[in-house]
């Protein structure tokens, strides 16, 4: 039985090379260890795809209803879930990178959590 099998980055290897050479910092910024991790990611953009969709499916797509109907939110929000929830079927569907897959995908999340905080709060 295949397992879904997720790839140590490029900085991960990186690091624990410099650190065995007797290195101690590494110049790498940030956002390029998030870089490097979604290309190491590539291999699996059909699992990180699929992920996308259960969690947004599960998490997101309800908080429209929570917020309209206990908040009294606008129905605006209902709109920004759906046009993300269908932004990432059409990356994930139509052959985008693996950088817009994660990208969007986090982009989503932020999103997210953003109207909730401003509405609940």
């Amino acid at each position: 039985m295949a397992t879904l099998k997720i790839n140590n980055p490029e900085w991960a290897t990186a690091d624990n090379n410099a650190v065995s050479a007797g290195a101690t910092k590494s110049n790498q910024t940030t956002w390029e260890k998030i870089i490097a991790f979604a290309d190491s990611q590539a291999p699996n953009r059909t699992g990180w795809f699929m992920f996308a969709l259960l969690l947004q499916g599960v998490l997101f797509l309800p908080v429209p209803a929570f917020l309209l109907y206990y908040f009294s939110a606008p129905i605006i929000v209902l709109a920004i879930t759906l046009v993300l929830f269908f932004a990432n079927i059409i990356a994930g569907m139509g052959g985008s990178g693996i950088r817009t897959l994660l990208g969007l995908f986090a982009f989503s999340i932020l999103v997210h959590i953003t109207m909730l905080l401003v509405f609940i709060l």
